[in-house]
């Protein structure tokens, strides 16, 4: 998406929402990154090879920022704008879905699809697509159908695009679905945490209320 120098751009950090630490934020144009990654001066390449990854093959919009003495690669997201905002319930849509919890959702997979690519390789990663679409054949869940639907939703910015027209039985097959196959490719390993780690890219607020809206679905307990 863009290719910046340190002069063009802000630094700062926000409180995690969960954890003791403070996640690093660039901010450009008024719009805000959270850092993906850190590369030392003789990696520019490597650091320009996942930010093209990034934009180009997975549709992420990301921020590559050349130092003196290193690279690094940054994703956008969204930070609550004002106290306001963090005190107000997420919207609810006509089914009684909140689209927050949709796109907590596309997060989750995207997260899990991402893990599988960079621990396993482009062939595990191409699988998992296809496991993404039979179930969503199986289960008839919308933009799950077919082969072209998944890539579209792996590549799909959740906070800038239209959101699948999901409710709570769609939302809850899925997610017990997603654990299935996660077992499959990652055994016991904590890839439940991992993939919940996507949610860092919401606001505290929402991520909140996702977590314990999840809870109180059957398949929550497989991601607790």
């Amino acid at each position: 998406m863009f290719i910046l120098k340190r002069q063009d751009v802000e630094i700062g950090s926000f409180q995690h929402p969960s954890k003791e630490q403070k996640i690093p934020i660039l901010s450009y144009q008024g719009q805000t990154f959270r850092l993906l990654s850190v590369f030392n001066a003789a990696q520019e390449e490597d650091a320009r090879t996942l930010w093209r990854d990034l934009t180009d093959n997975r549709g992420k919009a990301c921020v590559l920022l050349e130092e003196p003495e290193r690279f690094s690669v940054w994703g956008k997201i969204q930070l609550e704008r004002s106290s306001s905002e963090a005190q107000a319930a997420p919207p609810t849509t006509v089914n009684g879905v909140s689209p927050v919890f949709v796109k907590a959702g596309v997060l989750i997979i995207q997260a899990m699809y991402e893990d599988v690519a960079d621990l396993m390789g482009d062939k595990q990663a191409k699988r998992f697509e296809g496991d993404l679409a039979t179930i969503g054949k199986e289960m008839r869940l919308p933009q799950l159908t077919s082969d072209e639907l998944v890539t579209g939703l792996l590549r799909l910015d959740p906070f800038s695009a239209s959101l699948p027209p999901w409710q709570t039985n769609h939302l809850n097959t899925i997610f017990k679905e997603l654990h299935r196959i996660g077992r499959s490719y990652f055994g016991r390993s904590n890839f439940t945490e991992r993939a919940l780690e996507a949610l860092d890219d919401l606001s505290p607020t929402e991520r909140e209320a996702f977590l314990t809206w999840l809870k109180q679905l059957s398949s929550g307990q497989l991601w607790q």
